[in-house]
């Protein structure tokens, strides 16, 4: 598809000197930057923290015992101080 649009002259001059020193049209530059930004925009969206899901797995026991601690020291808080 052809197409006219309108960029600043400092950035057409460094897309076309980076295009020249890899060898490539500036057509086809242009067309992985965009490529390269729809990828990122579609990579933002995600979750990143699903990847990391279950490395933590090792610390489960150790969530318990804690959450056990806790439960068993807020049975000693005097609840009239806090009246």
């Amino acid at each position: 598809m052809k197409l006219t649009f309108e960029i600043p002259d400092v950035i057409f001059r460094r897309a076309k000197t980076v295009a020249a020193e890899r060898g490539i049209p500036l057509r086809e530059f242009v067309t992985e930057a965009v490529k390269d930004k729809l990828a990122a925009n579609a990579r933002a969206g995600e979750k990143p923290w699903m990847k990391l899901m279950g490395k933590l797995k090792h610390l489960r026991k150790e969530s318990a015992r804690i959450n056990r601690l806790i439960g068993r020291d807020s049975e000693k808080i005097d609840t009239e101080m806090w009246d």
